[in-house]
């Protein structure tokens, strides 16, 4: 296979920097070699199972990122968990928020696997990737302008506080809005926090549930695929795929620290006005 240092150390920014913008990381990781061209755009094409397999490796690496910004919160959930049902003190906010994220993982986690194959079949093609990235873009603006604005400059970083807004409903339905990540192009960070701004909650507690919710997706996948990087010929590029994956990490743990804070107070339509015209450019580039 062709794939070079070079190659590896884009994607990997790529991936690291876009991971928690919501502007879809797997949609950029085929666009942008899309327009770079030559074999880049060869590889991804025809390559599309192995190069599926690499971006799933350094999404790992950003999951890596991402669990050591919030580990203090993860450890604080888990452990509470465990003493919650020690105690069968069922009503604890570790206990309950910890159920919110796994109910909301739940639909992403059953769609992905029985539509696996069909993801699969559109992933790397620049055509689907830029019309998903425009839909990105609606769908932003749309969260914004059902959003609660009266709330969107109160500062909350508590699982009390999701304890206190989330329920079960909600929860679900903010799973099946971030399962359209699936399709390569559309934010897995962006429509779950879009969900969450639709189901009314303010933007503190939208940003910092989908933060939450970013980890336990990424670490499924990558249960699922990457034993298949021992299988397949990406075992011949290995060490493209761990440069990558150190610089997705590198990328993810500096753009999370500041996305944290960016989100609590401030609006999509930056990220929306991007991916409209980003996403519509790449649509007329390679229909």
């Amino acid at each position: 296979m062709s794939f070079t240092y070079e190659q590896a150390i884009i994607i990997g920014f790529i991936q690291g920097l876009t991971e928690l913008f919501p502007i879809s990381s797997l949609g950029h990781a085929i666009l942008i070699p899309a327009w770079i061209g030559g074999s880049f755009k060869q590889f991804i094409s025809e390559e599309n199972e192995a190069y599926l397999l690499i971006t799933i490796a350094m999404h790992l690496a950003s999951s890596v990122a991402l669990f050591l910004v919030f580990r203090k919160r993860w450890i604080g959930l888990i452990s509470g968990t465990f003493k919650a049902v020690k105690s069968k003190n069922y009503q604890s906010t570790p206990f309950r928020v910890l159920g919110y994220i796994v109910i909301a993982t739940i639909p992403v986690g059953i769609l992905g696997l029985v539509l696996a194959d069909y993801f699969q079949s559109i992933f790397g093609k620049p055509q689907y990737s830029a019309l998903f990235l425009t839909i990105n873009g609606l769908i932003l603006i749309t969260a914004e302008r059902l959003s609660r604005r009266d709330i969107l400059h109160e500062l909350h970083d508590s699982d009390a506080e999701i304890d206190r807004r989330v329920n079960a409903k909600t929860a679900l339905a903010i799973g099946f809005g971030q399962s359209l990540a699936l399709f390569a192009g559309i934010s897995r960070f962006g429509v779950t926090m879009s969900a969450g701004l639709m189901r009314k909650l303010n933007h503190s507690v939208a940003s910092d549930f989908a933060f939450l919710l970013s980890l336990p997706v990424i670490l499924g996948a990558s249960v699922v695929k990457l034993p298949e990087l021992f299988t397949t010929d990406t075992k011949l590029v290995l060490g493209q795929i761990f440069v990558g994956s150190v610089v997705s990490f590198i990328a993810t743990y500096f753009s999370v620290t500041f996305l944290v804070r960016w989100f609590k107070t401030k609006t999509l339509y930056p990220f929306a006005i991007y991916c409209l015209a980003f996403g519509v450019i790449s649509f007329v580039r390679f229909i």
